[in-house]
């Protein structure tokens, strides 16, 4: 599939009678890029192929083949969930070790890929690439509604180094701020021990309203929907998010830790 977009864009400019130094000052990108691309050496991020579309007219088609790209790039046992995450009306996500995927940064992803030691350094390039295009539901055209609890203890986990975890949770702030949809809280130090102990756990509900749950696991993941255990899953929830600060009192904190990174 990214031969197939290679292929495509390489039509197309072919077709337009553009060079790619001119392709790449109206998509606005690096010519070294470009050129990667056309040669499959450089998967194209989701920004990069809607340029795409914009200057050739293509109608979504570089999109939809990014897209593809983007879904074979996941590793194959969270296939299924980010297929339903990207089609919720809602998530409910608790985290209680580091910042969730949705709101990492591009520094905070790739060092929490490449500290795992368990991928290649070509093959956390194309992880990274595929989390950050995840994002991109929060900023669609009716983004579900985020609701995401995080554990006081992420904050203050070294990540990276002070630089990427002072970017991170200003990146956090910012998105609990600026996006209406997005509600960050953060379950404090002095909560002691409460239900999220027992790990971390995602409900999305679907655009027919029922709920699944989704359980992160070392090198595994399993999407659940029975309507028991889901029921249970929305009782810890609850639990969790009384244990929570409130949206600015977490943001406020959030804020606090972030200049301590220094």
């Amino acid at each position: 599939m990214l031969e197939h977009f290679a292929e495509e864009l390489r039509l197309a400019r072919a077709a337009t009678g553009m060079s790619q130094t001119a392709l790449a000052e109206a998509l606005s990108y690096s010519g070294a890029l470009v050129a990667k691309v056309e040669t499959s050496e450089r998967r194209p991020s989701l920004d990069f192929a809607r340029r795409c579309d914009a200057v050739f007219a293509a109608d979504g088609r570089f999109e939809r083949i990014q897209r593809r790209i983007s879904r074979e790039a996941v590793v194959p046992w969270f296939r299924d969930w980010a297929g339903i995450e990207q089609e919720t009306t809602a998530l409910r996500s608790f985290e209680p070790l580091y910042v969730p995927g949705l709101v990492q940064t591009e520094g905070y992803a790739r060092a929490i890929l490449a500290g795992a030691g368990l991928f290649a350094a070509d093959e956390v390039e194309q992880q990274v690439t595929a989390r950050l295009d995840r994002q991109h539901v929060l900023t669609r055209d009716r983004p579900p509604l985020l609701s995401l609890v995080v554990d006081e203890y992420a904050l203050r986990r070294h990540v990276g180094g002070p630089d990427v975890m002072r970017e991170q949770l200003r990146h956090l702030v910012k998105l609990g701020s600026a996006l209406p949809r997005v509600r960050i809280q953060v379950v404090p130090l002095s909560a002691g021990a409460y239900a999220g102990l027992d790990g971390p756990f995602v409900i999305a509900t679907t655009a027919t309203g029922e709920d699944v749950v989704y359980l992160d696991g070392q090198r595994h993941g399993q999407v659940i929907d029975r309507s028991d255990y889901v029921r249970q899953m929305v009782e810890v929830w609850e639990s969790i998010r009384g244990e929570a600060l409130s949206q600015q009192q977490s943001l406020d904190l959030i804020a606090e830790v972030a200049e301590t990174w220094s």
